[in-house]
């Protein structure tokens, strides 16, 4: 058994395909193929189920290859380690946040660690949680950025802050002229929501609790889309409300006179954003520096 026979496992089980497995790997498809089997036949099973047209894991195989894939991730470790003389802020950090994260906090966070980490490198992904949470599994990402609830198997989780949700209106809007608006008044307008998928959509959904409610007709329109900016540029065509969470309150380049933002009355709704890693992941100081530098960025301040 050996680390190369033990990638090309890992690799498969993520294509699902001899040919785009081999060509992560950098090797030929018999290759790969025979390094399977060789083995598969080591440990007497069958890792793999094979047909003309499908690759897929045994139940074993499972097993097998997440075991396969901590083996991979302790071996990666030694290395970093050893190429950068146990400085744990020296090589590069895969970091991906969920959509109404990243944009807002990505160009605070990286100037904070360019003075306290300035070897350390992100890569950086921005996805649906489901999507992050795969990818933190596999190894794809090193830590991802997301919004209580969230569990997983082997993950550690450290909350970072919390953020309150604002309510965002035309300029004209009658409700320009309260100071705070309460949850229930969302029912009365048309609302502007992120579409199926996105985990501010549901806590916005879960704040203005008439908004679903089963049996009851809502008296506004809902309109859908794909990221907060959108439904920013909507708000200041005049086509309804929406809400935001802070950080995303300053980031546009519309003049005064067109948006307007009120809080909600107290208690205001709000989302728990934390840091989550893998427990084996072998750089713990550089998961310190990162969750320590989001804290400290000023996105994250009332």
């Amino acid at each position: 058994m050996t680390l190369t026979e033990l990638r090309y496992i890992v690799t498969l089980a993520q294509e699902q395909h001899f040919g785009r497995a081999a060509e992560r790997c950098h090797v030929s498809q018999p290759t790969l193929s025979v390094g399977v089997k060789k083995l598969e036949d080591e440990l007497g099973i069958l890792i793999f189920e094979r047909s003309k047209t499908n690759v897929r894991l045994t139940p074993t195989g499972e097993n097998i290859v997440v075991q396969a894939q901590k083996v991979l991730e302790q071996a990666q470790g030694i290395r970093d380690l050893a190429k950068a003389g146990k400085n744990q802020l020296s090589a590069p950090l895969k970091v991906g946040a969920i959509y109404t994260v990243g944009p807002y906090l990505y160009p605070h966070l990286i100037p904070q660690l360019n003075r306290v980490a300035p070897e350390m490198p992100l890569y950086i992904e921005e996805n649906f949680t489901p999507v992050l949470r795969d990818k933190l599994r596999t190894g794809e990402l090193d830590a991802i950025i997301v919004a209580l609830p969230f569990s997983e198997a082997d993950v550690l989780t450290k909350p970072l802050y919390d953020e309150p949700f604002y309510v965002m209106m035309p300029a004209k809007h009658p409700w320009a002229d309260l100071k705070s608006i309460e949850n229930a008044k969302l029912d009365e307008m048309s609302l502007l929501l992120l579409g199926e998928g996105h985990c501010f959509r549901d806590q916005v959904l879960e704040a203005c609790p008439t908004i679903k409610k089963p049996g009851v007709e809502s008296k506004h329109t809902q309109v859908e889309s794909s990221s907060l900016e959108t439904i920013r540029h909507m708000v200041a065509s005049g086509l309804g409300v929406s809400v935001l969470p802070l950080s995303a309150l300053e980031s546009h380049h519309y003049a005064s006179g067109l948006i307007e933002i009120r809080p909600f009355t107290s208690p205001a709704p709000f989302r728990t954003i934390a840091i989550a890693w893998r427990a084996s992941f072998p750089r713990p100081q550089a998961i310190d520096v990162l969750a320590d530098s989001i804290r400290l960025c000023s996105v994250n301040r009332d």
